[in-house]
This record gives C-alpha cells, structure tokens and sequence, in this order.
C-alpha cells in the first residue's frame, strides 16, 4: 500500500500499513517531531484497542437501568448495525421521557485533527438537529478556572489566545523568561487540529544562545528543557501565588514600579499594594512570608525581583497552575 499523508493532534506524518502494523513517518518539515508518533504503529492490533462495539450484559439482557452487577459486569460485543439501533432506541426512550434535560452530549473534543473530525461540534450538531437539543458542558478541564477568572482581569479570552508573545520575539528581543509551571516540551507537542512543525526547542536554543536568561519555577527540574540552559527554582507545588506576591512585594518597597504607568493603565494597583502591604489583615507579604510557602530561601525571592527590574522580561504561566488549589 502506498504512503497516505495524515495529521494527528501532535503533528503531520506519512503511514503505510504492513498487516496489522503500520510504519509511521514524521513530516519531513517537521525540525522536532513528537515521539508520541511513535505510539501509532501498533494501534490497529493493540490489546488495549477496542475493535467491536461493547454493551454491558446487564444492560443488553435486561434493559436500560443500574444493577447489582454495575461496576463488575461483562461486556458482549455487537455488530455496528445492532449497536446503531440500540444507541437510536435509547436517545429516544431518555429524548420522548425526559426531554433535552436527560441527554448530556459529552464529548471532550480531543479527536482527530480537523474541524470534520471534532467530536465535540459533531455530537451537539447531531444532538440539536435530531433530538431539539441536550446538556452541554461549559469550558474544560484543560483552562477551566482561567477561561473563567482572566476576563474579569485582562479582557477577552480569545484575545489573549490569539495575542500571545510569539516565540520568534521571545528569540530575538527578550532578556529574562520567566516560567511559572516551566516550558515542557511535552506541552506544546500537542495542538487541538494539529501541528505541522514542532519549533519550540529551536527557539528556546536561540533565546539562550543570544543569552536570554530562563528561569523555570516549577517542582519538576524537567519542565525546563536542556536546551534553554536555565536555571531551575524547586519550589513547593502549589505556592506560586505566594511568590508572585513576594516579588511584586519586594518590587513596590523598593521604589522599583511604575506608578505613572498603573495609575493610568490597570485598576485595582492600590488594592493590590494595600493587600501586599498587609494594610488590612496584619500579614505582610514578603519575601519572608512567602518563603516558607515556597521552600525556596527570602534572598534567593528578593534577587530574583531585582533581576527581573529594568530589564525585557516574559512571564508565562503553565495550564497546570490553574488546575490547582490557590
């Protein structure tokens, strides 16, 4: 069979199928290509692969409802046909009872690249078509808490997104990258719709190369890739508030912000000073304070603030940080 051209969530191949097997090779343009390609070539014949449509036995004996055998039950494997026709029967047995309000159209979206293939739309164009309507999900796991709280802070979500420093002028322009939760490779070697060059590492060498400062803030040494050669701050999982607190602390006492510029620009710079100051609860918080948050020592939190005055900083902040507690 001759090579077809294909694209996945992590990014452009070539496949050819030999039996049950398939030869995978990466886009050739593609300068890093993810080695979760790697995980295709036995997908057709895996053990974990389930090739059949499965129901319950429970279920496919006595019908629709729980039972003492849920949870501990069998699975029989059907032919689609049969499938098709039971899934139709049940979405209208729950649709004529219970109306939309029964029917939950859950489907993450994570599916084959391409708007085609994106299981999510397709479901609920499927479910508003032919039912009137269902349940939905609103926002993700994946940016959950973000999506919800940074338009109250910096505006349109969908701004931000498409908005975002590009890595071509972090190469070029900045001085000092600072990473809250890191840069894991791993991170941008899936893109929903996929991608067609991985270009990640190559830039962060370049941004070192040009002598560009990385400075990971995470628990894992390896979110921060070798080739950026940055330095790496161990701190306590789930105390990255505590330190931007203490830098932004540390920046205010010492004279080293811009007044003018939040006066005129942000709203809400004189809350955040008297929160900072302890101006209201007694809790001052500095770099002493956030110390022992962080397990990392007060003069390591206070030079780091006065390595990042003055100069052309970029501050990312990792999905997995919004995932968390504080």
């Amino acid at each position: 069979m001759t090579d077809s051209m294909h694209s996945a969530h992590w990014g452009a191949f070539r496949a050819r199928r030999d039996g049950d097997s398939l030869t995978i090779t990466p886009f050739s343009a593609d300068p890093d290509p993810s080695p979760l390609l790697a995980n295709l070539h036995n997908a057709l014949a895996h053990p974990a692969r389930v090739a059949r449509p499965m129901i319950r036995r429970g279920w496919l004996e006595n019908g629709p409802g729980p039972d003492a055998r849920r949870g501990l039950d069998s699975y029989v494997a059907v032919s689609w046909e049969e499938a098709y026709a039971r899934v139709a029967d049940e979405l209208r047995r729950v649709g004529e009872r219970y109306g939309p309000a029964g029917i939950f159209g859950g489907s993450y979206g994570w599916s084959s690249a391409g708007r085609f293939h994106h299981a999510q739309s397709q479901v609920h164009r499927f479910l508003n078509t032919v039912l009137g309507g269902y349940v939905r999900s609103v926002n993700s796991y994946s940016s959950g808490a973000a999506s919800v709280l940074l338009p109250h802070i910096v505006g349109d979500m969908n701004e931000i997104a498409r908005r975002g420093v590009s890595w071509e002028s972090i190469a070029e322009h900045s001085e000092v990258v600072l990473a809250f939760g890191g840069l894991a490779l791993k991170n941008s070697q899936v893109a929903s719709g996929g991608l067609s060059e991985h270009t990640e590492r190559s830039f962060m060498q370049r941004a070192a190369r040009r002598g560009t400062r990385f400075i990971s803030v995470s628990p894992l040494k390896s979110d921060l890739p070798d080739e950026a050669g940055g330095e790496w701050l161990p701190l306590i999982p789930g105390s990255d508030a505590a330190l931007m607190l203490a830098l932004l602390h540390e920046l205010t006492t010492q004279g080293l912000t811009a007044d003018d510029f939040l006066a005129r620009y942000t709203h809400g710079w004189t809350t955040l000073k008297a929160y900072l100051l302890g101006e209201e609860d007694g809790i001052t918080r500095d770099a002493d304070w956030a110390a022992d948050l962080c397990g990392l020592p007060a003069a390591q939190i206070r030079a780091l603030a006065h390595a990042l005055h003055g100069k052309r900083v970029v501050i990312t902040v990792a999905h997995a940080l919004q995932r968390a507690q504080h």
